[in-house]
């Protein structure tokens, strides 16, 4: 393993270095290069990002200015969120390069809440679970036992397999379009795939680099000329904007905390493994202690200053996991002019309205190759573990849990809506069967030095 991909002894210490490479998570590339490469991983979460506050406001019947406000917001709180994780403030922050969001797993959660109990109470909710997220990531050092490799490998497979039907929605031309699956939806899609990987392939260098953003563009332009772009949120949209704090208001009720703390707790398995598919498919290693406890802290943390900027529970994007493997770019400065540019575009939302523009089916030929991309991260990982009996069974019967729960739901449909949301994610209690079996089952001889 290259010096470039070592993990340092003290990230803290870490400072941006000054040579091109983007292959190596402290390096500064030029802002010519680096430039691309950041906007690129905003082009490739951007919408998913803006997705959720979108859904949780119309089921909780708000009006246009405060489904907009929490669009600004959940653009800025991103950026933040981003900066936070990558560059690092103290222990907080794994300073590797991923790129923070909104979380879709908290809402069949959220739903309900914002419905019935109100947004601020579902808002107080969030704040409350992600101090739960952040204890979690003080305190994992000591828990670092319960993730050897085949469990952590698992992890990382569930997230990519379970983020391909979402692509495939996406090829298709997105949730509840009416043309679902019609042939320009497939024509875009296949246009921004068949140019990302033409270019992954044979290009050399930053070409190489920018394959996803140059598949994007592309298929942007041939979703111009097709007529299937909608600027109207772009007129719509104010030129500046600063976000306001608790303008939505925060409300605490218990019946609402309790759900979204336990999802919370849960969903630190999720965060981990989009830290250790990032070191692993970026810089073939495990993460450090220190690297996973900052980046699961600065997910709770984040989800605290996102709720009192009327924002919902942010996490480490998978999809930016898969842009990291992909391309091979690991240099975390890149992502951090991402953040900037989330940022920018929560203080100037005609900015955010041009990305959000993109059509779903030119997002899904990008997504599509990420989300498998991920999936490999994870089998690289298990390459490094003895294939026992044991560790199948670990395997095998997490990933059934993970694939094979969400496809039935008739099997759970008598449970309260909290049980079902958090079945139905598949990568819960996928991830709880892992961890559980990898502490149960007994180690075999040769197995006994890798669960340590």
């Amino acid at each position: 393993m290259s010096d470039a991909n070592a993990a340092p002894e003290d990230a803290t210490a870490a400072e941006p270095k000054p040579v091109r490479s983007t292959h190596d998570v402290n390096a500064m590339p030029p802002l010519g290069r680096a430039i691309p490469l950041g906007i690129q991983h905003v082009l490739a979460m951007f919408v998913s990002n803006v997705a959720v506050p979108i859904i949780i406001a119309n089921a909780a019947d708000l009006s246009e200015a405060k489904t907009t406000l929490m669009i600004q917001a959940a653009m800025f709180v991103a950026g933040v969120a981003t900066l936070i994780q990558s560059l690092g403030i103290g222990r907080i922050g794994a300073r590797l390069p991923i790129v923070m969001g909104t979380s879709f797993g908290f809402v069949p959660i959220l739903i309900p809440i914002a419905v019935g109990m109100g947004v601020p109470a579902a808002l107080g909710a969030a704040l409350c679970g992600g101090i739960a997220m952040a204890v979690v990531g003080l305190l994992l050092p000591w828990f670092r036992f319960l993730f050897p490799p085949v469990v952590t490998g698992t992890f990382v497979i569930m997230i990519g397999v379970l983020l391909m039907p979402v692509a495939f929605s996406h090829v298709g031309g997105g949730f509840g379009v009416s043309d679902f699956g019609a042939p320009r939806h497939l024509l875009m899609a296949a246009v921004v795939l068949v140019v990302t990987l033409g270019m992954h392939q044979f290009g050399r260098g930053i070409w190489s680099e920018i394959a996803p953003l140059a598949g994007l563009l592309l298929g942007y332009v041939v979703a111009l000329l097709m007529g299937a772009v909608d600027f109207a949120s772009v007129g719509e949209a104010e030129w500046f904007s600063l976000p306001v704090p608790l303008a939505i208001g925060i409300e605490f009720k218990l019946a609402a905390i309790l759900p979204i703390v336990l999802l919370s707790l849960v969903t630190c398995a999720e965060s981990i493994g989009d830290i250790v598919g990032t070191t692993a498919g970026g810089l073939n290693r495990e993460p450090t202690q220190r690297e996973l406890s900052g980046g699961v802290m600065a997910d709770g943390l984040c989800s605290v200053f996102a709720a009192i900027f009327n924002a919902y529970p942010q996490i480490s994007f998978s999809q930016n996991v898969g842009v990291v493997a992909l391309t091979g770019v690991v240099s975390r400065y890149v992502v951090a002019i991402g953040g900037t540019f989330l940022m920018l575009a929560g203080l100037f939302p005609k900015l955010g309205g041009v990305v959000s523009s993109i059509p779903d089916a030119v997002l899904g030929g990008a997504v599509l190759i990420m989300f498998g991309m991920i999936a490999s991260a994870g089998i690289k990982m298990l390459s490094g573990i003895d294939f026992n009996k044991r560790n199948m069974v670990i395997i095998g019967l997490s990933l059934s849990a993970a694939i094979g729960l969400p496809a039935q739901e008739e099997l759970f449909a008598t449970y309260s809506e909290n049980v079902r949301a958090i079945i139905e994610s598949g990568l819960i209690p996928g991830a709880l069967i892992a961890i559980v079996l990898n502490l149960v089952l007994p180690h075999d001889r040769e197995s006994v030095g890798e669960s340590a």
